[in-house]
């Protein structure tokens, strides 16, 4: 038996993975610790989306070799993949194992012989898949349920098709089954992950079929659908959530910028009319929706007329929040050979604005909210307050000596403080 330690970075994918990775060194007989002193192996599950996710990876080997210099720590995921040889010169990596493999590290850390450090990053292969460990997460309220993964999308800034492979959905039976396993186990929301999830058919079903099975599973209170591509989504996916069921009235769909000029230099599948034309017509269908999306800032070609733009249409569309991220540059994304390239310094100043713009939008959110009574699901304590989220994605805090964790309770919003609501809860 060994002392094992996770790190989980990036995506709601990884986060997935991680806890599956935890349940089956669980099953294989090792103990999960929470400090690092403890850990004789430690398990980063990476993330390289933008640079500072590399830069991040970094920085955590570095401090857990500094605290804990016995040590064997491994790189898995979406850096070991692209990365792997330089992954190798960080101190105390033995091992660095990519996507394809990295679900198999129990038993790859149980077979190692040799003192040397393993790189095990083989190709990626196009095929429907089955998982054996369920996601049951013992971090956190809310379980992730990983039903798709890789991409054949190719957009220009984005080196994930290359992380992660092509496009390939999990076994229709096999998803349902490890839904059930996760509401058996007190899960009472599931939120469906993975790269390009709307383009989910694993040769049978498709994602609006997968979406009506999870539905059906009895106990669920709540499903939530990730990040979608706006192309991906088929309307009667959109006419489940304006019924009353458990799937939450919520969207993030990420629009990257506001211009034909740089959609179509990001090699994006939309125009802004076609994406604006659907965030009109789901706001219309879905009442109260929360709606999120993603924008890029300074991505090669982005004048300040084009910025300028964005920022107008980021203004006007109904969204309740948005994450903005400022252009990196990636190991074999097409945009790396785009000329016209924007100094960080107009990055930075941009990516301030939309973000000032992106508090105040969540906010007026929140405004029109004050007075409704909402259902939360409560899953922190923190100061004296149960934090938790309704189902457009709003985090509540409510003062109370209950043990509230897990529960899903009616509350009343009265006040808006910092990033959150304040409420009080509504007697059953």
């Amino acid at each position: 038996m060994s002392k094992i330690l996770f790190f989980n970075q990036g995506c709601r994918l990884n986060q997935a993975e991680t806890a599956m990775l935890e349940q089956s060194f669980r099953s294989a007989g090792h103990m999960v610790v929470n400090a690092n002193s403890e850990a004789e192996v430690v398990v980063v599950n990476t993330c390289t989306v933008t640079e500072n996710g590399d830069a991040d990876t970094r920085k955590l080997v570095a401090k857990i070799a500094r605290e804990n210099p016995t040590c064997k720590i491994a790189l898995v995921g979406c850096q070991a993949q692209i990365l792997k040889d330089r992954l190798l010169q960080l101190p105390n990596v033995h091992w660095v194992v990519g996507n394809a493999l990295k679900m198999n590290l129990a038993q790859l850390v149980a077979d190692t012989q040799t003192a040397e450090p393993q790189v095990i990053v083989p190709k990626i292969q196009r095929e429907t898949f089955t998982i054996d460990t369920a996601a049951i997460d013992s971090r956190h309220t809310r379980a992730n349920l990983k039903v798709q993964d890789g991409c054949d999308f190719y957009c220009a800034f984005c080196v994930i098709p290359f992380a992660r492979g092509p496009a390939r959905s999990r076994e229709y039976h096999d998803a349902i089954r490890e839904a059930v396993t996760l509401v058996g186990a007190g899960h009472q929301e599931l939120i469906l992950t993975g790269i390009n999830i709307g383009t989910y058919n694993d040769g049978t079903y498709s994602f609006l079929e997968l979406l009506d099975g999870i539905l059906k599973i009895e106990g669920l209170k709540r499903l939530r659908i990730s990040s979608i591509e706006p192309t991906t989504v088929d309307w009667q996916v959109i006419e489940r959530m304006a019924q009353p069921n458990a799937l939450c009235r919520y969207l993030h769909l990420p629009i990257q910028s506001g211009t034909d000029e740089i959609l179509e230099r990001m090699s994006r599948k939309y125009t802004v009319k076609e994406f604006t034309d659907f965030v009109d017509r789901v706001t219309r269908a879905v009442p109260n929706l929360g709606l999120g999306t993603d924008v890029i800032v300074g991505f090669p070609g982005e004048t300040t007329a084009l910025f300028d733009q964005t920022y107008a249409l980021m203004e006007s569309l109904p969204f309740t929040y948005f994450h903005v991220f400022s252009y990196s540059e990636r190991l074999y994304a097409r945009s790396q050979k785009q000329t016209d390239k924007v100094s960080q310094a107009e990055i930075q100043r941009r990516s301030k604005a939309l973000r000032e713009l992106g508090a105040r939008k969540k906010d007026a959110f929140m405004t029109a909210q004050i007075g409704t009574v909402q259902p939360v699901l409560f899953e922190t304590r923190k100061r004296g307050q149960w934090v938790g989220l309704t189902e457009n994605y709003i985090r509540v805090a409510v003062p109370s000596d209950k043990n509230l964790e897990n529960e899903i309770r009616s509350v009343l919003l009265t006040e808006i403080e910092q990033d959150k609501m304040r409420g009080a809860l509504v007697a059953l």
